[in-house]
């Protein structure tokens, strides 16, 4: 399964990784917003858990959190809503985003199972560190799913080599010190964490938090393997709901025209 992220991130151009929440507005709506990701030219896309306390997470992404749980989502939808994609979608890399609640309440082996059997390619865990891997690392890696770790601004070279330790597909640098979705990192700033963290990881390295634009995308691409957009996204489903597909493939194309070219821009 991993071998889709690896692909994903090997094409001699930045990669865009894109996100929405599941179950938001619907569970029966999720698939064709999928669709569109896929549409428009996003290499991986990141399946966001619905969580009652998205705590990395800023407004927008908080309010799909909201409205996917009220919409009845559970993770039973969720690992349905995976593996209907992968069989429609066989080659694009699906990760799942979100909390350690949903991912570890019935244990580490059951999650990693129901991944596997969805084909799902990778998990993002935003409150379980490094320290904590035991929780969910060896079950994950068990069954073929890459643990894809986060580091920030405020992760020094001496934290890294824990970081980085166990991770997999990709490494999630988020730009910004606060929640998703509310500020931007300067772009020095991204080329100078950026070739910080590669001097510690083989891994490829994806820029997110903060990321709104084609031009925003563009500018942090042509520092990193990878570019994460989600709230925008998410803001286009809260605003235009069921019918979202169409605008979301709008969007993706966009982004995905800029970061794929970024390289030959910088």
């Amino acid at each position: 399964m991993t071998n889709r992220l690896s692909a994903a991130f090997s094409k001699g151009r930045p990669a865009l990784v894109t996100f929405i929440t599941g179950g938001d507005p619907t569970p029966d709506a999720t698939p064709a917003i999928l669709d569109a990701l896929v549409a428009g030219g996003a290499d991986v896309i990141e399946l966001g858990m619905p969580f009652t306390d998205p705590m990395a997470d800023g407004p927008a992404i908080q309010a799909a959190n909201l409205r996917s749980l009220a919409a009845g989502t559970r993770t039973a939808d969720i690992f349905r809503i995976a593996k209907d994609f992968r069989a429609r979608h066989p080659e694009t890399p699906l990760v799942l985003m979100g909390y350690a609640n949903p991912m570890v309440a019935r244990g580490s082996e059951w999650f990693a199972a129901q991944c596997a059997d969805a084909g799902v390619d990778g998990i993002i865990c935003v409150d379980i560190p490094s320290e904590e891997d035991p929780e969910i690392g060896p079950a994950l890696r068990a069954h073929g799913i890459s643990f894809i770790r986060l580091a920030t601004p405020t992760t020094d070279t001496a934290r890294l080599p824990a970081v980085v330790e166990g991770s997999s597909g990709f490494l999630y640098y988020v730009s910004v010190a606060g929640v998703t979705g509310k500020q931007q990192a300067a772009v020095d700033t991204i080329k100078e964490a950026v070739a910080r963290i590669r001097s510690g990881t083989d891994l490829p390295i994806a820029v997110g938090f903060g990321v709104r634009t084609p031009e925003q995308a563009a500018a942090f691409a042509a520092h990193a393997e990878g570019v994460v957009v989600g709230s925008a996204l998410v803001d286009l489903v809260a605003q235009h709901g069921a019918d979202a597909a169409e605008p979301v493939r709008e969007l993706t194309a966009a982004l995905a025209d800029a970061v794929h070219n970024a390289k030959a821009l910088a």
